[in-house]
């Protein structure tokens, strides 16, 4: 390749990293925790230590309806789970249960810790009405960044892949670790560019081929493999609903092994009334995820959607969620995942401290002020994040209960942004040293702040059983000691490192040293 086409490449793949790397940051971190999303939510929200009776959720409809009869246009019953034993009805935003007693009370989730996290990965913070499409757009930069880096690191592939050169060439260290990262996990990074960008973007994409190929009826033809159903339309004769078990033995009958999760409901009390059941099939395919549509007063059959009779279209949409969201292969893939992804994490932040350390003068009094503005964005806005996400969990624990989604909110924001203006208001070392140090002492007090608020220890949760509880104690402990680590690192550099970096902490030599030292 001609040297001029390879820095068109390097370039490239510098400048798109930069650009997409800090929303990526915070969409990697955010979506490693959020794989575990039903086992975090028995974490948030402690499961009642006697178990819920299983009613007829024919008795919730019936009451949520009679209080609110604007719900029949559309709600949706969360059915009892592992992680979640209560039974919900849900519309417009508001939630219903019945109580010990069998009396509806309308409630708000005591906590939004997952689903706060959840948003964080697909609107890196930004606003959820555009931010979700800020993020698709960076997938596609995210996939121009993965192809240029191939291209630039596969002449040598087999040669450094496995190379970690340690020593006081700090540079290369963070190069090999960058490209063996990437490389290794290149499939799974190219998954998510891809998939990111289609689940993101996907409506958009289509919208040129629906007005301009297909006269408006593109969506029509795609419908059905999106989703299960589309709503139906009332038919004005009034009709009463079936009782829901029946529903559900038709469910089960039409498809025998689902695990039905949730029941979506359309103009109930009406002729046309629709059933839509949701539930995994628990096969051994990517896409495991089942649907049951019956019309919800005569109980007739109208759709059923299983791995094995999915369109093409239905097993490629399906597969890509299942592939992007790890919910296929039980607790080995999302430990995979997670690895994966915290490494993503880190694929980012390495590679803009590659970029600095390239536009580095060597053996100059003054650095480019680009080099320490992005220092301090790096700083800022991933060990942002990372302070943030602690002091989500933490604020689950110590805010008051009535308040919690609230204060949860709030304490990231709060610790996103004041490790943002710290990171400017110090120099890159010190800012870097003081927010590693505060990531691990607000990591390692997450299973401190359970213990405390629970009176559950991490040891005795495992001897319980308590997988959740022990797990996020070990992880918790392993990533506050590592933060450590790293602050301890970049100490000794701002001591003993170079002192033409943005990174030291001694003053640089005068330009009649700097003739001294090197002859």
């Amino acid at each position: 390749m001609k040297s001029s086409t390879l820095r068109t490449f390097i370039a490239v793949h510098t400048w798109v990293g930069l650009v997409a790397g800090f929303c990526l940051f915070i969409a990697f971190y955010a979506g490693a925790v959020t794989l575990f999303h039903e086992e975090l939510h028995a974490w948030e929200t402690p499961l009642p230590r006697v178990a819920a009776p299983q009613r007829d959720p024919q008795l919730l409809i019936d009451a949520v309806l009679q209080a609110n009869p604007k719900a029949k246009e559309n709600f949706y019953v969360r059915m009892p789970s592992q992680f979640a034993p209560e039974m919900v009805l849900e519309f417009d935003e508001r939630h219903f249960r019945l109580d010990a007693g069998g009396k509806l009370e309308e409630f708000r989730e005591r906590s939004q810790l997952v689903d706060f996290i959840y948003r964080l990965h697909y609107t890196a913070g930004l606003p959820r009405s555009w931010g979700i499409y800020v993020l698709g757009v960076v997938c596609i930069l995210y996939g121009l960044a993965l192809a240029s880096g191939v291209i630039i690191y596969a002449p040598t592939f087999f040669k450094d892949l496995f190379a970690l050169r340690i020593g006081k060439n700090i540079k290369r260290m963070w190069q090999d670790a960058h490209n063996a990262i990437g490389m290794l996990s290149l499939p799974f990074h190219v998954m998510y560019a891809w998939s990111g960008a289609v689940l993101a973007l996907g409506i958009i994409l289509l919208a040129p081929f629906q007005y301009l190929v297909f006269d408006g009826k593109l969506l029509q033809l795609v419908g059905p493999d999106i989703s299960a159903a589309a709503p139906p339309r009332a038919a004005g004769v009034a009709a009463p609903l079936a009782p829901a078990l029946q529903l559900l033995v038709e469910v089960r009958r039409a498809a025998p092994g689902i695990d039905i999760e949730t029941l979506v409901y359309h103009h109930a009390g009406d002729a046309n009334a629709q059933m839509q059941a949701y539930g995994h099939m628990h096969q051994q395919t990517v896409a495991d995820m089942g649907a049951v549509v019956l019309n919800a007063s005569s109980g007739k059959l109208q759709r059923v959607v299983m791995p094995e009779n999915f369109s093409a279209g239905t097993r490629f949409l399906r597969s890509l969620q299942a592939l992007h969201f790890g919910s296929f292969g039980d607790l080995a893939v999302k430990w995979t995942y997670f690895v994966l992804g915290v490494g993503g994490a880190f694929l980012f932040y390495s590679g803009n401290l590659l970029w600095i350390e390239a536009r580095r003068k060597r053996q100059k009094l003054v650095q480019p002020r680009s080099g320490k503005l992005m220092a301090q964005a790096t700083l800022g806005i991933c060990l942002g994040c990372v302070a943030g996400v602690a002091a989500v969990f933490l604020a689950n624990k110590l805010a008051p209960v009535g308040q919690l989604p609230l204060w949860e909110e709030r304490s990231y924001h709060a610790l996103f942004f004041g490790c943002l203006l710290w990171a400017f208001a110090r120099p890159p070392a010190r800012a870097a040293h003081e927010l590693l140090n505060l990531c691990a002492v607000l990591t390692l007090a997450v299973p401190l702040a359970h213990w405390w608020h629970t009176g559950l220890n991490p040891l005795l949760a495992l001897v319980q059983g308590d997988g959740v509880v022990t797990g996020v104690a070990v992880v918790a402990t392993l990533f506050a000691a590592l933060y450590w680590k790293m602050a301890r690192a970049v100490l000794h550099r701002g001591r003993y490192g170079d002192p033409h970096s943005v990174w030291s902490l001694r003053p640089a030599p005068s330009s009649q040293e700097a003739i001294q030292q090197a002859a």
